[in-house]
């Protein structure tokens, strides 16, 4: 045969076009031998269905979109793992982009995806610029989007984040209460929502035991390791603070390295606690004190709402999940003997 197509094998077959599409799409209304007839003939003919073919009739792609930051990151591959699971009990597929917190790839990405190429997306956001007209675009197109641990406040779309005030508060008071006074809080986009929120928690925390905020120790860190490298190992010998707070897990990793490489005691010298969902936190020398986030679960919330968008046809649900993350106190911040 030339170019096969369920009309072609249809006529082939002399069974209906109907038929042919619920033995590929395995519908439980057809005959076993009728359903095995058309696969057998349909694989001997190297004919594969589009299941985007499939729906053009109801425009769905049966695809999501997931725009994260990095992949590496363990809290990221958690949550990717959650959406997954949810998208393939629908039957969906995902596509995965990274931005590598690059804004102009966040812009290009959405903007690609805008056409009707993807049901929905799910995004943590790079946080970059003021302008966010592209994401207000898909709501013209009837994209829903769901944003997930760093949201953008002035899009008005459903969001799932965790308590990130309460635990950068809980965090920097620990640090406190373990005698630390110069606590330096390290962050690499202070702009974005989550940055703001968990430095606003950290200046607070200073506040109620009567430590000076010192813009000093705000500590504006880079994507870039050999960059961080080299701004962590300035503070270190020059600003001396005597304890870490890290908003983001790899300057807690960066921090290790340069404490090694000067022969800074952690806990001893420094006293150190970090966002991280790092597995391996407890294995670490010395073992990492966390706060770490549900992941997982954020996963399956974002990919929740997103088909419930979908399911209710609407790009706009206007909902906020907050999810509780947990202090996990360990030897880096003094917590064990």
């Amino acid at each position: 045969m030339d170019i096969v197509n369920i009309k072609k094998l249809a006529k082939e077959l002399n069974i209906s076009t109907s038929t042919i599409s619920r033995a590929f799409n395995g519908s439980p209304d057809i005959n076993k031998d009728t359903k095995e007839r058309i696969l057998a003939f349909a694989k001997e003919h190297n004919f594969l269905p589009n299941h985007y073919a499939s729906n053009l009739r109801d425009k769905k792609t049966k695809t999501i979109a997931v725009i994260v930051p990095e992949i590496a990151n363990d809290f990221f591959s958690q949550a990717i793992n959650g959406i997954e699971e949810v998208a393939r009990k629908k039957g969906f597929y995902i596509l995965l982009y990274r931005t590598d917190d690059v804004f102009e790839k966040e812009v290009s990405f959405v903007n690609y995806l805008n056409n009707g190429k993807v049901d929905g997306i799910i995004m943590s956001v790079s946080g970059e610029a003021n302008d966010h007209n592209y994401l207000r675009q898909l709501e013209s197109k009837n994209v829903p989007v769901v944003f997930f641990d760093r949201v953008y406040e002035d899009i008005d779309a459903a969001k799932v984040t965790t308590n990130d005030y309460d635990s950068s508060f809980a965090a920097t008071e620990h640090l406190l209460q373990t005698g630390c006074r110069r606590v330096a809080y390290l962050v690499v986009n202070k702009s974005i929502s989550i940055g703001q929120v968990r430095m606003q928690g950290y200046m607070d925390a200073l506040k109620k035991h009567d430590v000076a905020f010192d813009d000093e120790l705000v500590i504006d860190c880079s994507n870039d390791e050999k960059v961080n490298y080299k701004i962590l190992t300035k503070v270190l010998q020059e600003i001396k603070p005597d304890g870490i707070f890290s908003s983001v897990e790899r300057l807690a990793f960066a921090t290790y390295y340069v404490c090694n490489d000067l022969g800074i005691s952690i806990p001893g010298d420094l006293k150190m606690i970090s966002f991280s969902s790092l597995g391996i936190a407890p294995l670490l020398s010395p073992a990492l004190s966390t706060i770490t986030q549900p992941a997982y679960e954020m996963g399956i919330k974002a990919a929740t709402l997103l088909f419930e968008a979908l399911e209710q046809k609407t790009s706009n649900l206007k909902r906020h999940i907050v999810l509780k993350s947990k202090l996990f106190i360990r030897k880096s911040s003094g917590g064990e003997k």
